[in-house]
Formats: C-alpha cells, structure tokens, sequence
C-alpha cells in the first residue's frame, strides 16, 4: 500500500500529471517507488520520441521538444542517485537470497 510520504516523493519527482490512482497501481504491480517513477517518466519520453521533436512553420512559429526530451533522460538517469521513502536504509540487511545444493546423506557401513 502506497503511503503518504511515497505520494509526496513521487509527485515531487513527476508533478501531479499522473493520477493518485494511477501511482498507486502503478505501485502495487511494481511494488517500489523508484522503478513507479521510472516507468512513469520513460513513458514520457517515449512519446516525445514518437511525434517530431522539432517543427517550423516558416516565418509563423517554430516548436523544439528537444530540451524536454534532454531534460526527461537526466531525471531518468538522477533516479539512480535518490533515495525513495522505502529505500532500504544505508547498512540495512537487504532480503538476499541463499541458494545450497542438495547433496545425499552418506549411507555408513
């Protein structure tokens, strides 16, 4: 379940153009914020990418999504160097997993 202090982080890092709804979906299926976050903003880029980044209407008007698309793939790689409410804190044991092979019992004689 999405707390309040997730809200609060993930909307600092996407604003409010995505639902409270939509993150708290987003955040049962992917179960941490920081990969919420991520989805969210290379969803955004993808649909930069997919219309023209620059048009010009000669002498009438010139658009450049450039600097938006630039600005998206820094806040995608500085996600790296955040750290999310449910982070696992520094020195914090982490939910390793152990792997052993199964050997049979020596059968004495």
């Amino acid at each position: 379940m999405m707390d309040p202090s997730l809200l609060a982080w993930l909307r600092s890092q996407l604003g409010t153009a995505t639902g409270e709804q939509e993150l708290a979906g987003r955040y049962a299926r992917l179960g941490r914020a920081r990969a919420v976050a991520a989805e969210v903003l290379a969803e955004r880029r993808a649909k930069l990418l997919a219309e023209p980044l620059r048009m010009t209407v000669d002498g009438v008007v010139t658009i450049d999504q450039s600097n938006n698309l630039a600005g998206l793939e820094r806040q995608i790689a500085g996600l790296a160097g955040l750290v999310a409410p449910d982070d696992s804190a520094a020195g914090e044991a982490g939910a390793d997993l152990v792997t052993a092979p199964l050997l049979p019992a020596r059968r004495a004689r």
